[in-house]
């Protein structure tokens, strides 16, 4: 597939994992562990030593139900990590939905950006394409403060991979070649348990309609302790078996645990 070193770059190890670094402090799962720079530049340089080809920093609330943060904000949280992990030489990606973030994050040495959105904001577009740089578009429906109130699809399999055909067409517009793009069904993100499953019993299919490398972020979701009957952490165990089941079908898993997952992946390669 054209474009596939950009995300999986370690010779061609796929799939490649994306170490979450949450600078967020009231996340979910991982809110306020990693409140000051030191902290969370020693815990991205763990993620790195476990096994992660990427650190992705974010510095927005992406949760159902959250608002975002000011631009401000954002950028306080996570340029100074960033910025510190780069100058480490490790690969970073910043999860960002804002143009402005992209643009300051890319300057201090990012070399990914990971859009909930799916390329919404053209500013976003415009400083990933001047930068030259891959990107990640991420299926959504609704915003974080509305996406789990009532999602709706009449074939969600189709719809994801009509609505993110769209992101890719935008995307190339703005500039970006389509060799730098890869795409995320958005488990979770405006989907019931019902979709969730749906897609990712068709994550090969998404992957071969749209030809463009695919990441698969189910880690800490809810759907998982809706599966399991069992709150966080217990779900972390369904989630590394669900990485292990569906690692042939994706190119880049973005995940909180990078060891438990390693392990996972380990068990299932010959």
């Amino acid at each position: 597939m054209q474009g596939l070193e950009r995300f999986c770059p370690d010779g061609g190890l796929r799939p490649a994992v994306l170490g979450i670094l949450n600078l967020t402090p009231d996340s979910f799962s991982d809110g306020g562990r990693h409140s000051g720079t030191e902290s969370a530049v020693a815990a991205g340089l763990a993620l790195a030593a476990a096994g992660a080809t990427w650190i992705e920093v974010g510095g927005d609330r992406t949760r159902p139900g959250a608002k975002p943060v000011s631009v401000a904000d954002e950028l306080a949280r996570i340029l100074p990590v960033v910025g510190s992990l780069t100058a480490a030489g490790l690969r970073v990606s910043v999860d960002t939905t804002k143009g402005p973030v992209a643009r300051a994050a890319l300057a201090a040495g990012a070399r990914m950006i990971n859009d909930v959105t799916g390329g919404g904001d053209p500013e976003l577009l415009a400083a990933v394409a001047e930068a030259g740089v891959p990107l990640i578009l991420m299926h959504h429906q609704g915003t974080p403060m509305t996406m789990q109130v009532a999602p709706q699809y009449q074939a969600v399999v189709a719809e994801v991979i009509t609505e993110l055909g769209q992101c890719l067409v935008r995307a190339e517009a703005a500039g970006i070649p389509r060799e730098y793009l890869a795409i995320d069904p958005g488990i979770g993100f405006g989907k019931t348990v019902a979709h969730n499953l749906e897609l990712l019993r068709n994550l090969g299919r998404i992957r071969r309609e749209l030809d463009r490398p695919l990441v698969l972020g189910i880690s800490r979701k809810r759907f998982l302790s809706a599966l399991t009957g069992t709150a966080y952490p217990a779900g972390d165990a369904l989630g590394h078996v669900l990485h292990g089941l569906l690692a042939s079908e994706c190119d880049l898993l973005r995940v909180h645990d990078v060891p438990g997952t390693m392990q996972a992946l380990a068990a299932g390669r010959p």
